[in-house]
């Protein structure tokens, strides 16, 4: 299927996409990663016990700043008036991470994808700047969109979900 790349102009240069004939609708992503780490470093920031403070509510705020600063970080996306930016987190033993996920919505023209995967990308790097004293070899990973909801391309949720 032959799909024209819609972030290039007719001359082959880096292009905003025109969203201005495009409905406003409802529009939702939800995106996830992790930092895994050594057991000692989660149970220090599941305990409050990182010497730079708690890292789970720093990571939660630059998250949020994050989404809504998406289009001064990724080049081509639009300016979104978010309805929403969440950042919540869940401390896996079993696994030794921390994994995170990230909801945004917005009435609009576009989708809030970028604004989901970035937010999490910055509470990942949050969590290693707030814990790398206690450990350097924290690995940040696995940083996927799960689900998309609205506008022309419709509903979308990644097989096997999480």
């Amino acid at each position: 299927m032959s799909q024209s790349l819609t972030h290039l102009d007719a001359q082959g240069h880096a292009a905003m996409v025109d969203v201005g004939e495009k409905q406003i609708t409802s529009r939702e992503a939800i995106a996830q990663g992790e930092v895994q780490m050594l057991p000692a470093t989660l149970a220090a920031i599941r305990d409050g016990n990182v010497p730079k403070g708690d890292v789970l509510a720093a990571a939660r705020i630059a998250g949020i700043l994050a989404a809504k600063k998406t289009p001064d970080l990724i080049p081509l996306c639009h300016t979104l008036l978010l309805t929403k930016a969440a950042v919540d987190f869940a401390i896996d033993e079993a696994g030794s991470r921390v994994v995170i996920t990230a909801t945004v919505r917005c009435n609009g023209k576009t989708g809030v994808e970028m604004e989901a995967l970035t937010a999490v990308s910055v509470a990942a790097l949050t969590i290693y700047d707030m814990a790398k004293a206690l450990e350097k070899t924290m690995t940040i990973g696995d940083i996927r969109l799960l689900g998309k909801r609205g506008g022309k391309s419709g509903d979308w949720t990644r097989e096997g979900g999480e």
